[in-house]
């Protein structure tokens, strides 16, 4: 998502949170579409629960990965947006860019916005487009307290998952920040992130999925 977007205020934030919470509870999660939550990966781990969401198809390329392109990589994004509005970017066919998933910082709610078969446009590179699953979370890169337990904890579990299913090892060179994409101008998830929590919580994610 592009860094230079003002943030709302916070009476906006509070109202919008408690806007989309509502809604989501009438929604029923639905499993993500590259892995139903009742199917496991050869190591035990499960994919959450995920609100599908579709992005415009003007904003990924269809595909049929991982025969077409493998898999070996996942990419995590801050949004720069709240939640809402970045679904409704991924929407709009003007805006050439969607990530595979949102996790929203509030209460770590997933939404899936790309199957993750398709080639997404999240990393503004496309080598690292076809090989990769993009996660966006939301957020400001200056501000740690948009990064909540719940959107750690949820983020984790996914890309678990996705680590499990397409057997990615669970370690900084096969999940990286925007900013390590070569060629791109994005600094997210920037300073705040905190990688060695997040890798923590990937490898005990599936270590009590195996369980």
């Amino acid at each position: 998502m592009e860094p230079d977007h003002h943030r709302p205020a916070r009476r906006r934030l509070l109202t919008g949170a408690a806007a989309l919470a509502a809604s989501a509870a009438l929604v029923p999660f639905t499993a993500a579409g590259a892995a139903p939550s009742s199917r496991r990966s050869p190591r035990g781990s499960a994919y959450p629960p995920v609100h599908q969401v579709p992005a415009n198809p003007a904003n990924y390329t269809a595909a049929n990965r991982p025969t077409r392109y493998p898999v070996d990589m996942v990419v995590v994004h801050v949004t720069q947006e709240t939640y809402a509005d970045t679904l409704a970017l991924f929407q709009d066919p003007a805006h050439k860019a969607a990530a595979h998933y949102v996790v929203r910082s509030a209460d770590g709610y997933l939404a899936q916005c790309v199957s993750e078969r398709n080639v997404a446009w999240h990393a503004g590179n496309w080598g690292y487009n076809t090989r990769s699953i993009g996660i966006e979370h939301e957020g400001w890169i200056d501000d740690p307290l948009w990064f909540t337990d719940p959107l750690y904890e949820q983020s984790a579990r996914l890309t678990a998952a996705i680590c499990d299913r397409y057997r990615i090892p669970k370690d900084r060179k096969h999940i990286i920040g925007h900013v390590e994409v070569p060629g791109t101008d994005h600094t997210d998830p920037g300073e705040f992130w905190d990688w060695a929590r997040y890798l923590q919580l990937v490898n005990d994610a599936s270590w009590q999925g195996a369980g």
